[in-house]
């Protein structure tokens, strides 16, 4: 039994010299760290800068770092259109494009596109307020499209339609 405890410690000493015991490990990086490191307050385990921060914020901040911001407010301006103008007028309108600082709306009849160029700067005050990120400069109101008889099955090149309605 005396044997097989100096060979158990043969090779812990042999481990040790090989590989450096925790000892050595531990003392060698204290040497190479300065003064300096070690009272920085974020290799402080309790030290401010520490605390853990929220998923919203941790998010908020990389969408600022990466200049997302104005795109997710068009976005949640196109989504939230129903709050902003409310649910009569919005399902007569929806919001189409925001390009340029120009927010493009469809409306469903000319009436209507009408009415909302009446409130426009009341909208433009609203949407401002709420989304500033998403630069909205200007609202453009357009009615339904009116009818194309460029395509078609009985289409034919040329000047178009004169004189079909009587």
């Amino acid at each position: 039994m005396i044997d097989s405890d100096n060979e158990s410690v043969a090779v812990y000493l042999r481990f040790k010299q090989l590989f450096g015991g925790t000892t050595a490990r531990f003392s060698q990086r204290k040497k190479s760290r300065s003064a300096d490191d070690e009272t920085d307050a974020s290799r402080q385990p309790f030290g401010a800068g520490r605390d853990p921060r929220g998923l919203g914020n941790i998010v908020d901040a990389l969408t600022q770092e990466l200049g997302w911001n104005p795109q997710l407010a068009q976005s949640a301006l196109l989504v939230n259109w129903a709050d902003i103008v409310g649910e009569e007028t919005a399902k007569h309108s929806e919001p189409d494009v925001i390009t340029d600082g120009v927010l493009m709306v469809r409306c469903a009849s000319s009436a209507w596109a009408a009415q909302l160029r009446s409130m426009n700067l009341q909208l433009l005050a609203k949407i401002s307020s709420r989304f500033p990120d998403a630069g909205v400069e200007s609202i453009r109101f357009r009615g339904p499209d009116a009818p194309s008889w460029k395509r078609g099955p009985r289409s034919i090149p040329g000047r178009g339609p004169r004189d079909t309605y009587g």
